[in-house]
């Protein structure tokens, strides 16, 4: 009686179950074997807050004593009668009118007014001798040698926003994250010029992940996010990391489309 009903439970498992179980074969892994040697993304990396920070603490401190040389000499004067309207401007001391001339000579682009609404909140150091508002000349060679290496955060992001997505506010977010370099002088903030050059640069040599996935889809590779960014944590894809983001070169995203495509089977989408 046993055996008879092993033998119809054996009958009955050989009905549903395939005879032989095979897996599914995993697919071929593509991996891009390309360095990233990109001198315009190593300086961009390089910059460090900190060294920023220590070069202009070494000129503060030479600009302080420059001016306090200056207005040592004329307040003597002044103190002994000697000193006349026309030597203010030899000695290194400019009227708020002189200061604003000489700025934009040097290329700054500032309204007058919104020039005199700073020397009145004394965001612009001036001294005053006698009756009379002085800005010293070191001052504002200063103001123009920053404003020829830094821009302001509103230039800045103009500049960036020509080549990239970007709002106002996710741009300022960036800033305070240090994702973007920059520093504070006075009341004002400054980003560096080569950093501006530095991140337009990467905006149109370079894809952020979305966009690589984006531009995939687009050319016929269906894959999702997390799918592909797990082959950047695996080292398959190479890629550099720029202020907390990580971005592919859009020559080894091409070579990535093309790999992909070939094995599929598939012709290029254009």
């Amino acid at each position: 009686m046993c055996s008879r009903r092993n033998k119809m439970v054996r009958n009955v498992m050989m009905v549903f179950l395939p005879e032989k179980v095979t897996t599914m074969p995993r697919g071929k892994r593509i991996v891009i074997e390309k360095v990233i040697n990109d001198p315009v993304v190593s300086r961009l990396k390089s910059m460090k807050i900190s060294d920023m920070k220590g070069r202009r603490a070494t000129d503060e401190k030479a600009l302080h004593s420059s001016i306090s040389d200056i207005v040592g000499k004329a307040n003597d004067l002044y103190a002994q009668d000697k000193l006349e309207r026309d030597r203010l401007r030899g000695m290194g001391l400019f009227t708020v009118e002189e200061a604003y001339d000489e700025l934009k000579r040097g290329g700054v682009s500032l309204s007058y007014r919104a020039f005199g609404g700073r020397v009145e909140r004394r965001s612009v150091h001036s001294v005053k001798i006698g009756n009379k508002r002085l800005i010293p000349k070191p001052v504002v060679h200063d103001w123009i040698a920053l404003a020829n290496e830094y821009s302001s955060v509103k230039q800045a992001f103009n500049e960036l926003k020509k080549h990239e997505k970007l709002n106002l506010r996710a741009f300022i977010g960036r800033i305070e994250k240090n994702s973007v370099p920059s520093l504070k002088i006075g009341t004002q903030r400054w980003v560096p010029k080569s950093a501006i050059d530095g991140m337009v640069h990467v905006c149109k040599n370079y894809h952020d992940v979305g966009d690589a996935v984006q531009e995939m889809n687009a050319r016929g590779i269906r894959i999702k996010r997390n799918a592909f960014e797990r082959r950047l944590d695996r080292n398959r894809i190479p890629h550099v990391k720029i202020g907390g983001r990580r971005v592919i070169a859009k020559d080894v995203l091409n070579e990535l489309v093309s790999k992909e495509l070939a094995l599929a089977g598939k012709s290029p989408k254009l």
